[in-house]
Order: C-alpha cells, then sequence, then structure tokens
C-alpha cells in the first residue's frame, strides 16, 4: 500500500481574552506532537501544522493592538459567539482543540462538542461531524497561577482530554480534587507556562531598571492602589539614578482576563511623578530583558522572572493574603516590603519552592511539555476516542450546570438555545458598529460609572 500523502497538524484555539489567547496559542505549539513522531502513529508523512484562532465574543475579547501586543501568530483569526464556533468544530476536522477560557466557558464548551461530535445535538446531521470520523483531542488548563476557586474551577474543567497543570504543585493539587469528588484524574498532565523563556539574567543594566508589574484586578480599590503608586514614585525619588518602570497589562477602555475599574495610568496623573519614572506597555518578555528587580503584588510576571534569574519581589505591604493572591508565594523567598526595597534589600529565591512551581531555570525547560505531547501522540494514533464526560451533568449539578450553560446560549443537553446568535457570516458593517458601541458604553460603565455609584453609596 502507497504512504499516506502529507497532512498538516490542524489545530483550534478557543480564547475569551488576550492573556488566555497567548497562553492558549503558545501551548499549543508546545503540546503539538513532533511531525517525524505523527506520521509514525499514523503510518504515513505528517507535514507541518496549521493554528485556527478563535476569539469568543464578550466584554473582554481582544482589541487589534492587543492581540499585535502578544505577538503569537496565527494561520487564521477570528471572533465568534459560542454557538458559531461550535458549528466551525461540526463542519471541520481538527486533530486538536485547545480551550483557554474561563472555567464556565470550558464547561460549556466540553457539553456543546459533545453533543455537535456525537451527531445529536439539534441540526447537527451527519454533514456537519468531522469529516474524519473522529473527535479531535480536547485540551484546557490555566493561563498562571491558581491561587482561588480550585475546585470550582477545576470540576468546570473537567471531562476534556488533558487538564493541563502548570507545575508539579498545581498537578498534585488537581488531583486530589478529581479523586476527592470521585471523578477521573487521569487528565491531569503536568507541564509548565508555556511563555517562559528568554535570556537569564546577567548582571545591571545601565540605568538599573525597576519594574512593578500591576494587574487588573489586584487590589480593586482606589486606596490600595494609590498606596501602591505611591510607593512606587518613592522610589523613584529615593533612587534618581534608577529607571522606575509602571508596566501596564491593557489602556483605557481594553479589558483583560479580569476587569479593570480602576485603571493605574488615570491614578497615577496626581502623583507628579519624577522624570525617571514612566508607564510601559508591550510583550512583558521584552519588558524583562532590561529589568533588575521585578515587583508585584501576585502576578504571574513573577514566575516568568524567576525563570530567568532576575530579582523578584512579591510585596507584602498590603499583608499576605488569600484575596491578594500573594499567600501562593509563602515560602518562596520572595516576600518582601517597599520599605526592605527602599533600603536596598534583594531577595534570594527558594530554590526547591521555584522548582516546585514549574520554574524551570535549570536548562530542562524544554522537556516540560514532554508528558503532553507524548499523551496526545497517543490518543490522535488511537482509532476513536471516548465520548467527553464532563463531571457536571444535568444529574450531578441540576441547579448549576443549566445556568452555566444558558450564558452561552446552550440549553441543558448542550444544544443551541432557540434565538441564539449563531450566524455563519461576517456581520455587516453597521452591526459592527453597534456592536463597538455596545462595548465602548460597557467598558464606560465599569470604569466610570461604576466606581461613581460605589462611591456615593458609601456616603
Amino acid at each position: 500500500m502507497p504512504p499516506s500523502s502529507p497532512k498538516s497538524l490542524r489545530i483550534a484555539v478557543l480564547a475569551d481574552s488576550d492573556t488566555r489567547w497567548k497562553w492558549g496559542a503558545l501551548t499549543a505549539d508546545r503540546i503539538a506532537p513532533d511531525p517525524s513522531m505523527e506520521a509514525a502513529s499514523r503510518g504515513g508523512a505528517q507535514v507541518g501544522r496549521t493554528l485556527d484562532g478563535f476569539l469568543l465574543r464578550g466584554r473582554a475579547t481582544p482589541t487589534p493592538r492587543q492581540l499585535d501586543e502578544v505577538g503569537v501568530r496565527a494561520d487564521s483569526l477570528r471572533e465568534v459567539t459560542a454557538v458559531e464556533f461550535l458549528r466551525a468544530m461540526a463542519g471541520t476536522s481538527y486533530d486538536i482543540v485547545v480551550l483557554a477560557l474561563v472555567g464556565g466557558g470550558v464547561q460549556a464548551m466540553l457539553h456543546g462538542l459533545a453533543r455537535v461530535w456525537d451527531g445529536q445535538g439539534k441540526g447537527a446531521g451527519p454533514e456537519e461531524r468531522p469529516g474524519s470520523g473522529k473527535r479531535p483531542v480536547v485540551v484546557t488548563g490555566y493561563v498562571g497561577v491558581v491561587y482561588e476557586k480550585l475546585a470550582d474551577g477545576l470540576l468546570l474543567r473537567h471531562g476534556a482530554d488533558l487538564v493541563l497543570a502548570n507545575s508539579r504543585q498545581d498537578a498534585e493539587r488537581f488531583r486530589a480534587v478529581y479523586e476527592g469528588v470521585g471523578a477521573d484524574a487521569s487528565a491531569v498532565t503536568e507541564v509548565a507556562l508555556p511563555f517562559l523563556g528568554g535570556t537569564s539574567y546577567e548582571g545591571e543594566h545601565s540605568p538599573y531598571t525597576v519594574v512593578f508589574a500591576v494587574q487588573p484586578s489586584v487590589p480593586d480599590n482606589r486606596r490600595d492602589r494609590t498606596y501602591l503608586l505611591e510607593r512606587l514614585v518613592r522610589h523613584a525619588r529615593l533612587h534618581p539614578e534608577r529607571e522606575v518602570l509602571l508596566k501596564l497589562r491593557s489602556r483605557p477602555g481594553e479589558h483583560t482576563t479580569h476587569i479593570e475599574e480602576l485603571p493605574y495610568q488615570k491614578l497615577v496623573q496626581r502623583l507628579d511623578p519624577p522624570a525617571n519614572f514612566r508607564l510601559v506597555y508591550g510583550n512583558m518578555g521584552q519588558v524583562l530583558d532590561h529589568t533588575d528587580l521585578l515587583v508585584t503584588i501576585s502576578s504571574t510576571a513573577a514566575l516568568e522572572s524567576l525563570h530567568r534569574r532576575i530579582p523578584t519581589v512579591v510585596l507584602t505591604d498590603l499583608g499576605v493574603r488569600e484575596v491578594l493572591g500573594n499567600h501562593h508565594f509563602v515560602g518562596s523567598g520572595c516576600l518582601a516590603s517597599w520599605d526592605q526595597l527602599d533600603s536596598g534589600h534583594r531577595p534570594v529565591p527558594d530554590e526547591e519552592w521555584v522548582a516546585r512551581q514549574g520554574v524551570v531555570a535549570d536548562g530542562t525547560y524544554g522537556h516540560a511539555f514532554d508528558a503532553a505531547r507524548e499523551r496526545i501522540t497517543k490518543l490522535l494514533a488511537s482509532p476513536e476516542l471516548p465520548p467527553l464526560t464532563p463531571y457536571y451533568t444535568p444529574v450531578t449539578a441540576p441547579g448549576y450546570l443549566p445556568g452555566i450553560l444558558a450564558r452561552h446560549h446552550l440549553g441543558p443537553d448542550g444544544t443551541p438555545l432557540p434565538g441564539a446568535p449563531a450566524a455563519d457570516r461576517e456581520p455587516g458593517p453597521v452591526r459592527q458598529i453597534v456592536r463597538r458601541a455596545a462595548r465602548g458604553a460597557y467598558r464606560h460603565g465599569v470604569q466610570r460609572v461604576a466606581p461613581v455609584i460605589r462611591r456615593m453609596g458609601e456616603l
């Protein structure tokens, strides 16, 4: 029999924000099997891979500027509703589907895809099923540090073929949660954050550069945010020979993974910072190229910095509290206050703690995704994959699951609800204008109106 013709590995990534698009696309690249391995498993020649990106329409849908800043490229990229994505999956053969979404979004897509791929969904006749006759491998996980809603988020992700854990510690916690509720834990697969990398820190730059990496949702009040800015500005004044940078995630009016009601760039306007203080945007990795000290409350940027052996501080000024997420760094050796930093303190990270967090600074990072690639290779080689079976069903969670599915216009059985937006064509210019206006109004309400109402309520 002649060898099969070359076939490109096809991957789809569905993301709901700029940070999750970055995580999903980079994860897809890291976990995709080597073409030669895949060719051998299929008994034919496999050449290259194709990545199709889908951006879930919602409040955090990334803008073109945010997508450009992320710097991840796809062979195709388009905005869709949940129902439009399900229709795309019904009509196209993919090898791997990466769900880079919040937990509720993952759960809704797992139920929707289960209905699409078993041919039982409304309108999902044989002509709409994947052309290969075999469903894709479904992968999901977390974009960064998991410090809250552990059980809730994990059970919403249960049902995927691979639930990626970004560290040894997370893998152990994930399995314990699944086993504790009697759910199958075999999908948990240890990897690492896909965006770690860059050159290791080799000594001070000129000028010495301090970077404060902000987070959209932590802390969540004006007083604490203003305090952090005042301390950052004070540090710049105390050390005029240094460059002090405020690293921002998004510009006013843009949303990322979390809603930001009090943008730092607006708060800082009242502080009259010195000349050696400035705001920066852009790719975090490029900023770290010139960083001598990374300071944050609990951002995943701390793990990127530690991976490159850059001195890293997780602030204790507002306490070490679960609501801030900095409790995750207990034992890291990185906890410190602005008073300590102002007086010259430099943290020394605990190597054992760092290793347990998937921060592989010893040169073995390239192998962190081997287990995931091997697992996916075996699944792709199997003649058939079992149906997707999430832990939550109308039987196990009748009071919870329907509401999650309804947010994405799906019924309790995973089929589209009547009137669900499912247009198969690009919206016309009028609809695009209305959509942009609606998003602008929503963001204005979040960042301008909501804080005013909140302050009025406190009078």
